[in-house]
C-alpha cells in the first residue's frame, strides 16, 4: 500500500515532465538500452525502495544493487534497469534527481544521528515541517531511513502551539487549555522560548515542550527542572557542527530543518548502453 502511494505520486512527476513525449529521446526509438545508475559520491542511499518498484511498473526489467540505507561509495552501482530506450532516457532525470535529493537527506541524518548519539545515546533526531511541497513523503522517508524520526507528518497529527498561536490567545495556560478540549486524544505540545515558559507549560499540562532558538547553556536548567516530566525537544539552527552541543543538555528530541532543506544531494549519474 505505501509503495503503491509513492508509485501513484511519481506517475505525477512524470506527468510534470511531459513523459512520454520527449521529443529529444524520439530519435533513438526501437533501440533497447540498459541504463545503470552509479554513485559518484559517497554516503548512505536512500530512494531504491520504491524507485524499484515504480520502474517495474513502467514495464522496465530492473535489478537492484544497493538497498536503502546502506553506504555507497564512488562508482558504487545502485540500480540497473532494461527497456526500450526512448523511454529509459525520459526518466532518466527523475530517477537520479530523486535518488540524490533523498540519499542526501538520509546522509545528512545518520550523520546528526551518530554525531548525537556519541554524546546522548538515548536522544532522538526529527525531521520538521520545513519540507519541499509536493515532496514530504519522500523526504520524511528519507529522514526515517537515516534513523531519524519524521515527526508531525502534517497538521491533523499532533497539536503544536507556536508563537503566533500564543501572541494571538496571549497565555500558554488558555492555549493549553483550548487545545486540550479539542481532542483528548492529541499529544499537546508548547513552543517556548524561556525557562519560565517552559514550566508555565509543564504546570498547563502540556505533554511536550519545544524548546526554541535557546542556546546550550539556556537548556540545561529547564531540563534539569523537568527532564522525565515530559518531553523535551530542542529546536532552531541546529546542525552537525553545534548538535553535540545540543544533544549534551540532556534533551529528549533534538529536531532540524537542516536535514531537509539545506542537506547536500549526493551526485549519481547514469551510463547508458545499448541492450
Amino acid at each position: 500500500m505505501i509503495k503503491q502511494l509513492f508509485v501513484e505520486r511519481l506517475l505525477d512527476f512524470l506527468k510534470e515532465d511531459a513523459y512520454p513525449e520527449d521529443v529529444t529521446s524520439r530519435i533513438v526509438s526501437g533501440i533497447n538500452a540498459r541504463g545503470i545508475a552509479f554513485s559518484k559520491d559517497s554516503g548512505v542511499l536512500s530512494g531504491n525502495y520504491f524507485l524499484v518498484p515504480f520502474l517495474d511498473y513502467l514495464g522496465f526489467k530492473v535489478e537492484q544493487y544497493k538497498r536503502d540505507g546502506e553506504s555507497v561509495s564512488y562508482k558504487d552501482v545502485l540500480l540497473v534497469f532494461q527497456g526500450k530506450a526512448d523511454e529509459l532516457l525520459s526518466v532518466e532525470r527523475l530517477t537520479l534527481n530523486l535518488l540524490g535529493k533523498l540519499s542526501g537527506i538520509t546522509t545528512a541524518t545518520a550523520t546528526m544521528v551518530r554525531l548525537a548519539r556519541e554524546v546522548n545515546p538515548s536522544v532522538k533526531i526529527a525531521g520538521t515541517r520545513k519540507t519541499t511541497p509536493g515532496l514530504r513523503l519522500f523526504e520524511k522517508y528519507a529522514i526515517e531511513v537515516g534513523g531519524g524520526d519524521p515527526h508531525r507528518f502534517n497538521l491533523a497529527d499532533a497539536v503544536l502551539i507556536k508563537d503566533n498561536h500564543l501572541a494571538l490567545l496571549g497565555s500558554i495556560e488558555e492555549a493549553v487549555r483550548r487545545a486540550k478540549a479539542i481532542s483528548f486524544t492529541k499529544k499537546v505540545e508548547v513552543e517556548v522560548s524561556s525557562y519560565e515558559d517552559a514550566l508555565r507549560a509543564y504546570k498547563a499540562g502540556a505533554d511536550a515542550i519545544l524548546v526554541d532558538n535557546l542556546k546550550p547553556d539556556e537548556i540545561v536548567p529547564i531540563v534539569n527542572e523537568l527532564k522525565g516530566k515530559l518531553i523535551i525537544e530542542a529546536s532552531g539552527r541546529i546542525t552537525p557542527e553545534n548538535v553535540k552541543d545540543y544533544a549534551r543538555t540532556g534533551v529528549d528530541v533534538i529536531s532540524s530543518g537542516y536535514i531537509t532543506h539545506s542537506a547536500r544531494s549526493l551526485d549519481f549519474s547514469m551510463d547508458v548502453e545499448r541492450a
